[in-house]
């Protein structure tokens, strides 16, 4: 008789965690038997256990279904810390000294203050110095965009070696 009670809460432990995830995206409340049917309850052989055996699979449970949703909760987090360091690069200095390296929309003529650049990751940065690099005509060419210091943005054509001062307007 013992052995199929602890059988079948090995049962309901294994089955239990394997609908785990799909726990953890709601908030659960109260034991399994708040939470299933009374025929759910009968079906998954839960009414053999005794009161402490269900206690400890209830404990068991909501154990679980924490760790779960303050993984779900943290990932979450970790993704949309991210996400505003890649939308918002150019505006602010996030500490990340990697270049930006993407292409510019349309024809690239020069360097010139004063002049904007749209690029292809939907950013838009204008010179501000005084750097020229004229009788140039490209289509779509690549560019890098490395910081410098105190929040300065250098701006570099591929195949160039002039290099403009840039700030991101958008």
């Amino acid at each position: 008789m013992r052995f199929s009670r602890l059988r079948l809460l090995a049962c309901a432990a294994v089955l239990m965690s394997l609908s785990l995830p799909a726990l953890a995206q709601r908030v659960v409340d109260g034991d399994l038997q708040q939470q299933m049917s009374p025929a759910e309850f009968k079906a998954a052989g839960l009414e053999k256990l005794t009161p402490q055996e269900l206690a400890q699979l209830n404990n068991w449970l909501q154990g679980k279904v924490a760790a779960l949703a303050a993984t779900a909760r943290e990932e979450a987090r970790e993704e949309g810390r991210q996400e505003v360091i890649v939308k918002n690069r150019g505006f602010h200095d996030f500490g990340s000294s990697d270049p930006i390296e993407t292409n510019i929309t349309d024809e690239f003529r020069g360097f010139a203050k004063g002049r904007r650049y749209v690029l292809a990751n939907k950013q838009e940065w204008e010179q501000t110095d005084e750097a020229t690099l004229s009788g140039v005509r490209k289509t779509a060419p690549k560019v890098i965009i490395n910081p410098g210091l105190v929040g300065v943005w250098y701006m570099k054509v591929d195949g160039y070696n002039t290099r403009a001062k840039v700030r991101r307007v958008k």
